[in-house]
């Protein structure tokens, strides 16, 4: 198999001081206004983005042949996969600083959704980089006690939400850099489920020390490694585990909120294939999600080829 850099020894492109100034044209110019502006600078991060290029008209070449097209998407399809990454970010924006109200959103099983956040139980939500689950953290603000806690992976990530919790410190979210879904995290979240606080963490992410521990699944039409960390995990803290997925649709958000278990357990004897199972049916979804929303999926580098230097687990 064809080897590739992993996803976090890639560069992110992009600086904390680039991050403040897109939020001051943002408040200068309006997000219509900076989205004009931005286009060109779009594409010339396209052009220029290499590895994330190539990956993107992969990503959308496995779309179309799973939806029986023969048209292999070109540079306009990748431009607008860019396109929607950065209006994803002002997505972000708009949610942080409230200008997404609750008419915008619509639920999938809301009575559900609102029943756990007012619950005082911790959850695990297992979520994506498909959509934007920015809309779904800040749309508690003022009106649920609980506490979030958002996994992330990136330094970026850090840095971007540091400074929209400077814009709108009420929103009840406490960010975790992880590199490693270890010990020492587990034992920390467990205190924090306990506690009643939940737990949000992607799935489509393998991890930064331990490439090697996944799960190879059906995803778009080829084998691709999911890591097995964010179940495991989620079946060491005891508590209800849902699929949350927060996608854009037109002027509105859809909010996807799906039961997996009340408490993931995996016997000893089968316990590599009950997760094997598990990270299959989370793929099953992801795909099902992909296919509809194409283009706000924003992993931008070759998922299916990535380097994890060990044989791999099925």
């Amino acid at each position: 198999m064809a080897t590739t850099k992993h996803w976090s020894k890639m560069q992110e492109r992009g600086t904390y001081f680039g991050m403040k100034t897109l939020l001051f044209c943002y408040r200068i110019l309006g997000r219509t206004g900076l989205s004009i502006i931005l286009y060109p600078v779009i594409v010339y991060l396209y052009f220029t983005g290499g590895e994330s290029k190539k990956a993107s008209l992969n990503y959308l070449g496995k779309i179309a042949k799973r939806k029986g097209s023969s048209k292999q998407p070109g540079h306009r399809e990748g431009i607008k996969h860019f396109y929607t990454f950065a209006q994803g970010a002002f997505d972000k924006i708009d949610a942080w600083t409230g200008k997404i109200s609750i008419d915008q959103v619509a639920y999938d099983y809301c009575d559900k959704f609102r029943q756990v956040l007012e619950t005082d139980q911790g959850a695990v939500f297992i979520g994506s980089h498909l959509g934007n689950l920015e809309v779904c953290r800040t749309l508690s603000v003022g009106k649920y006690k609980t506490r979030i806690n958002v996994l992330v992976f990136t330094h970026h990530a850090i840095e971007f939400n540091k400074i929209m919790q400077k814009i709108n410190p009420n929103v009840n979210v406490n960010f975790i850099q992880v590199s490693d879904v270890g010990v020492d995290l587990a034992i920390l979240l467990k205190q924090r489920v306990e506690a009643g606080e939940k737990v949000v963490i992607v799935g489509d992410r393998t991890s930064t020390t331990s490439p090697g521990r996944v799960v190879y699944a059906d995803f778009l039409g080829q084998q691709a490694p999911f890591s097995q960390g964010p179940f495991i995990l989620a079946s060491l803290l005891e508590c209800p585990v849902y699929y949350l997925f927060c996608l854009k649709d037109g002027d509105k958000y859809r909010l996807i909120f799906e039961h997996v278990s009340d408490k993931l357990k995996f016997a000893r004897k089968t316990r590599q294939a009950d997760i094997g199972e598990l990270i299959n049916q989370y793929a099953q979804r992801l795909e099902h999600f992909c296919l509809q929303y194409p283009y706000q999926w924003f992993n931008f580098f070759d998922f299916w080829q990535e380097d994890h230097k060990v044989e791999r687990k099925k």
